[in-house]
């Protein structure tokens, strides 16, 4: 049922895909002086036995495998003062701080001449992934965390997946940057419909995540959509298309209830983009902010299910198609400016955000529900004892450990109205960069769409990228959500609140303006 995978594409692959002006090859005259320096490698992640999949409250243990999960990477440097940024993103649902750091640290033995700080790691957010949670998220203390959902199950620990995935990860980071050639950039804005705001707001003013659109108190769709494809390029001195970078405010998580290892739509998309494009491409996919969204439809289901029946395509195949074809209607266009000679800008900083305020009020009322849920949990493994023969029936731990799991979400909320008090701020890691006329901003929260909009609307780019999950993830929601009271917006599923996403928003315009003046 499972089968290990290991693949690392090799460096003369990037230049194996046909086409592209024998003109540009006047570049080649500067390829030792002035042309960027690129570099692309793949390694899939998927374990080779069963894994604990997050992004449900419940457990769920691997069953096998849809389809690999993949960690792609692309390694840039700029030859003039030999500025470096390499960017990776992983098929995962966060990029915990344990894999971030334990990836930094193996670099740090494989690949001395890489700043491991210049590495940008962030998540597609696949429901379908292996846990990387190996500690508390935001706590002074980083308690460690060896059974997540409370009680040890058959499949490797979030500890031992981590383990197991950073030396693979850092490998094919090394990779990237030793087989690194002359090459240059290009850059577009498409669209597709992928994304739809998934909270759904009554005429009481209340909102719920995939809430019901068909009831006689149905008012709005709470925000907004945004159906922009942003496209990066990249180009061997032949002109021939490398590798592509695709930011969409849109999570992967078509199929997120699964009980197999999956990458969600990417991995249909990769698919569909080889067909396209020849099967050696690399595909580096980013979720922009998106906290809100969700792939799943949410008015017009039925008219979206006969179209799926019609085409013969499955939802993930759809979004795919969508992405291929505007992927495809734009790269001609861009391959008119390939720029082998962008200006390349990194800085990375820890900010400090301070914590959302629980009331002494919630948090009480916090602690009565975990002890609440804690009670249900112990009957529970009461109940366990008394029948050992429950574990024979499949699936039996989703109850308990859905149970286990608001539990503990409950007393974290409790816990924080003591941590404010003595730790009132939460340190984040943030990158920015500049790539020509391209800036590129990470966050490490589910950062409502609402922030990316206003970054980039103030942005002095051409283009901007926002990459949300560039870090240990929970919900960054906007005014407006937290009024509307939806479950990314409660202080449960938050560890900032809004006054800290606007604060995002302002140093990641002040530092792009700043990479712009330099």
């Amino acid at each position: 049922m499972y089968a290990c995978r290991w693949m690392l594409l090799p460096s003369f692959l990037l230049f194996s895909l046909a086409g592209g002006p024998k003109a540009v090859r006047v570049q080649a005259a500067m390829a030792d002086k002035d042309t960027l320096r690129i570099g692309w490698a793949a390694t899939d992640i998927t374990p080779d036995k069963p894994v604990m999949l997050q992004g449900q409250f419940h457990a769920r243990v691997s069953e096998g495998v849809k389809d690999p999960v993949t960690a792609t990477v692309l390694a840039l440097q700029s030859p003039q003062d030999e500025t470096q940024m390499v960017l990776v993103s992983c098929d995962l649902v966060i990029v915990h701080d344990a894999l971030r750091d334990a990836v930094r640290d193996q670099l740090r033995q494989k690949l001395p001449e890489l700043d491991p700080m210049a590495v940008l790691m962030s998540a597609t957010h696949t429901h379908t992934a292996p846990h990387t949670s190996v500690y508390s998220q935001y706590q002074p203390d980083r308690s460690p965390i060896e059974h997540p959902y409370g009680m040890k199950l058959d499949a490797m620990t979030p500890a031992e997946y981590v383990n197991w995935a950073s030396p693979r990860i850092a490998d094919a980071i090394v990779h990237a940057w030793q087989e690194r050639t002359p090459g240059g950039i290009g850059y577009g804005l498409s669209h597709a419909v992928v994304g739809h705001n998934r909270l759904i707001t009554y005429s009481s003013g209340r909102s719920q995540m995939y809430g019901n659109t068909n009831h006689p108190d149905f008012s709005h769709v709470e925000g907004y959509e945004d159906h922009a494809l942003n496209i990066l390029a990249t180009y061997d001195l032949e002109g021939r298309l490398t590798g592509l970078v695709i930011n969409i405010a849109c999570p992967s998580q078509d199929t997120e209830g699964l009980h197999e290892v999956s990458a969600d739509f990417w991995h249909d998309t990769r698919q569909e983009l080889r067909r396209r494009l020849g099967d050696d491409l690399f595909v580096l996919p980013q979720t922009a902010a998106a906290g809100d969204q969700s792939p799943h439809v949410m008015v017009d289901k039925r008219a979206e299910a006969r179209m799926e029946r019609i085409t013969g395509r499955t939802r993930r195949q759809q979004i795919a198609t969508r992405i291929a074809d505007g992927t495809m209607a734009i790269l001609p266009f861009i391959k008119k400016e390939i720029n082998y000679t962008p200006r390349l800008r990194h800085q990375v900083e820890t900010l400090e955000l301070p914590r959302r305020i629980v009331p002494e009020a919630d948090s009480v009322q916090a602690a009565a529900d975990a002890d609440r849920y804690r009670k249900a949990y112990e009957d529970m493994l009461h109940e366990l004892q008394v029948n050992p023969k429950q574990p024979e029936q499949r699936h039996w731990y989703h109850k308990i450990t859905s149970t286990h799991s608001f539990w503990r979400r409950h007393e974290r909320v409790a816990n924080r109205f003591q941590l404010q008090q003595t730790y009132p701020n939460i340190p984040i890691e943030v990158h920015v960069a500049r790539l020509g006329d391209v800036a590129c901003v990470s966050v490490p929260f589910e950062y409502y769409l609402d922030f990316g909009l206003r970054i980039q609307a103030r942005s002095k780019a051409v283009q901007t990228f926002v990459i949300q999950l560039a870090g240990s993830g929970s919900y960054l929601p906007t005014l407006r959500s937290v009024a509307g009271g939806g479950y990314g917006a409660v202080p449960a599923s938050t560890e900032v609140g809004p006054e800290s996403g606007q604060q995002l928003v302002e140093w990641a315009v002040d530092h792009i303006d700043k990479l712009w003046k330099q």
